[in-house]
């Protein structure tokens, strides 16, 4: 089954042809370790780890890589602020982090780089731009020259002319060209700094995904992926540094871009802190149904982020656990995944189809009659959602979310009073358990299989 990606560097779909089937290598811009991340920035991952685990149904070998941006002025200025060492709010951040990302159903990629520990390689790539007449040195900076790439501008597809004759900003004075950009910089003693050909200094933040990407996936990448904000500049910058520093041979084959979550219509961002951290909600909400928002749309079309997007995905994995609910007699069989929902992602990631075959697979289950048919459709509905990241826990567990088995055990001993209060025609008492357990924040359902029961 051929796998279909949209390039951005084409703006076309294209058929995904790695360069060696037995290493197809992935790189995807991971955080700037200050703060906890927003919902908004977890997309990416979710969208592009559910790539990397499709990209290893298909080839032997897949290295996917997403790095760690542990030196950076915003880290800095938090740890000024909140009078701490450096070390103390990357680590403090990495971890939330990896903790976030765990809840949300996302697996670690196959390498984390760390921009601290790669500041050799940084300082290397930069040689070599300077040697081969791409970069500068100057007043204690190194600069990326960005007229010495006639092509620079066209992944963004921005003119360098016009992006400069638009520009409102003072020019700093060192730069011969107004859009040339940092490669290193000079550090004062309260700030990170490593010896250099330069002095004391630190990377600015492109050189440092290139030197990563470089160090661990070499000098050519299949796949290189991020939110539809770093296209430009951060991405524009990585492509003509890596460009250069390898002799002109292509850095990344194919380009991918998600679309930005949108809160009440505006870009959700931390500057303008109309932000939905993610430890929140996994506070607030079952971790699987903000996994099934973000899936909810095509990765390139925005989202609009909401309450009723959580709760309609909490309805409807309501309906596909209770399928599975009402599937437990039936054997287990080796999970399958349908041809339709493979299908679906392989056409350029569209999760919206896949998830639709999912609710297609549950209401054909429900209809089946035969115990064969039922087994099938259960292997295709559990295989589906492994695809996915869905419908691996047990639909006992889904439904009984927030609870301790002491209070488990509680509320079933009041579901089967209430059942036995009805059998002998007590439709006071039973009544009585219901608005009990309703103000609880329990629902009870009546199915074929009798009442079942749930949190709200």
């Amino acid at each position: 089954m051929e796998l279909r990606l949209y390039n951005t560097l084409t703006r076309q779909l294209e058929v995904f042809q790695p360069q060696d089937p037995d290493r197809v290598t992935m790189y995807v811009c991971g955080p700037t370790v200050y703060n906890y991340v927003h919902i908004g920035n977890a997309r990416p991952y979710v969208v592009f780890g559910l790539l990397a685990n499709l990209l290893r149904r298909h080839y032997g070998r897949v290295v996917y890589a997403r790095n760690i941006t542990d030196v950076d002025d915003k880290i800095n200025q938090a740890a000024r602020e909140q009078g701490v060492a450096i070390g103390e709010i990357t680590g403090k951040f990495a971890e939330a982090f990896a903790q976030d990302m765990a809840g949300l159903g996302i697996a670690p990629p196959d390498v984390t780089p760390h921009a601290t520990a790669h500041i050799p390689h940084i300082i290397a790539m930069i040689e070599r731009l300077i040697a081969s007449g791409h970069a500068y040195a100057a007043d204690g900076h190194v600069l990326f020259s960005v007229g010495s790439y006639p092509d620079y501008g066209r992944l963004s597809r921005r003119d360098p002319d016009e992006m400069l004759a638009g520009a409102r900003v003072e020019v700093a004075p060192y730069k011969r060209d107004p859009g040339d950009f940092v490669l290193w910089k000079p550090s004062t003693p309260d700030l990170p700094g490593w010896e250099s050909p330069w002095g004391i200094g630190r990377p600015g933040w492109h050189i440092e995904c290139s030197a990563m990407a470089e160090a661990h996936l070499g000098d050519s990448i299949d796949i290189h992926a991020g939110g539809i904000d770093l296209q430009f500049p951060h991405h524009e910058n990585e492509i003509a540094q890596s460009t250069c520093a390898h002799g002109g041979q292509v850095f990344a084959r194919y380009w991918l871009h998600n679309g930005l979550l949108n809160f009440d219509g505006a870009k959700m961002s931390k500057s303008v802190g109309n932000v939905a951290r993610v430890h929140e909600l996994l506070e607030k909400h079952p971790p699987e149904a903000l996994r099934y928002a973000l899936l909810s749309a095509q990765y390139r079309q925005p989202l609009e982020w909401s309450d009723a997007v959580i709760e309609q995905s909490v309805r409807t994995l309501d309906r596909l656990y209770g399928t599975l609910r009402d599937l437990s007699g039936v054997p287990s069989t080796e999970a399958i995944v349908p041809v339709a929902v493979e299908a679906a992602l392989c056409d350029d990631l569209n999760t919206p189809a896949a998830l639709a075959e999912l609710s297609r697979i549950a209401t054909e289950a429900r209809k089946a009659g035969s115990p064969i048919a039922r087994a099938s459709l259960k292997a295709e509905l559990l295989g589906g959602g492994m695809l996915l990241g869905l419908l691996q826990q047990r639909p006992e567990a889904w439904f009984n979310r927030g609870g301790d088995a002491g209070d488990d055990a509680r509320i079933q001993a009041l579901v089967e009073e209430r059942n036995a209060a009805k059998a002998s025609r007590d439709f006071v008492r039973a009544d009585t358990i219901r608005r009990q357990l309703a103000e609880e924040g329990v629902l009870l359902e009546d199915t074929a299989q009798g009442v079942r029961w749930r949190r709200a």
